[in-house]
């Protein structure tokens, strides 16, 4: 943490690195999250998304500087592309994760039972999870991290494999978070969705920002640099090079 933090920053990374053994996943990364952003990290596979996702919630080792915002410290959630889910229902999931995250007990009902509702599921509470489709699993995972009323909300391709209308119930959640004032950061592959739900784009290539704009400026601007204008046309699918 650092005193320097401006009120509204809620999370800071500075010339960070990370390797994976031979790789260098990432490489002289900075950036600023501020409270009430949807970030949209796009690029080829490869670049370095899920990489800046587990920096950014301080999953990993790393070179160079992280820092945090007291007040969002501990209000930090990550939902996986394919969440876990307990080996219970769906309602034990919830009052579980809630516990988990020291949720006072008085509390655990009211909240999981908002929960159900933003991610309209309450009629399946007490299905076992497992049992769920991909995209109510996914839905679940949201109201586990909502109920748990975090600052940042972290999403690693949070609609990746599920059908059309799945993606489109998932979109209008998230949607609501950010309505709400929740700050979220997310990888996507979908430059669609990055248009419809994101505040800024960040272009990772080679583990690098390559190119950091307000979403519209980024989707509307001509003279971006080749490689983003290959990777926006769809011509640079793979980044292992």
């Amino acid at each position: 943490m650092s005193a320097a933090l401006g009120e509204k920053v809620l999370l800071r990374l500075e010339q960070v690195g990370l390797r994976f053994g031979d790789v260098q996943a990432l490489s002289e990364v900075s950036l600023q999250v501020h409270a009430g952003e949807f970030i949209a990290l796009i690029g080829a596979n490869g670049s370095g998304k899920t990489s800046l996702l587990s920096a950014l919630h301080g999953l990993v080792k790393l070179s160079g500087r992280r820092e945090v915002a007291p007040e969002a410290l501990a209000a930090q959630v990550m939902v996986f592309q394919r969440p876990f889910m307990l080996r219970l229902s769906v309602w034990r999931n919830l009052l579980i994760a809630l516990w988990l995250a020291g949720v006072p007990r008085q509390e655990r009902r009211a909240r999981a039972e908002q929960a159900l509702l933003r991610a309209g599921l309450a009629g399946l509470r007490d299905r076992p999870a497992r049992a769920l489709s991909g995209g109510q699993q996914q839905r679940l995972a949201l109201a586990r991290a909502w109920a748990r009323q975090p600052r940042i909300l972290f999403l690693d391709e949070p609609t990746a494999n599920l059908d059309p209308s799945a993606k489109t119930e998932i979109e209008s959640m998230l949607a609501s978070f950010k309505a709400e004032g929740m700050t979220l950061v997310m990888s996507t592959h979908n430059l669609g969705q990055a248009k419809r739900l994101a505040s800024r784009v960040i272009y990772l290539d080679r583990g690098k920002i390559r190119v950091d704009l307000p979403c519209e400026e980024f989707f509307n601007t001509h003279d971006l640099d080749p490689r983003t204008e290959l990777f926006l046309k769809g011509e640079l699918k793979w980044d292992m090079t």
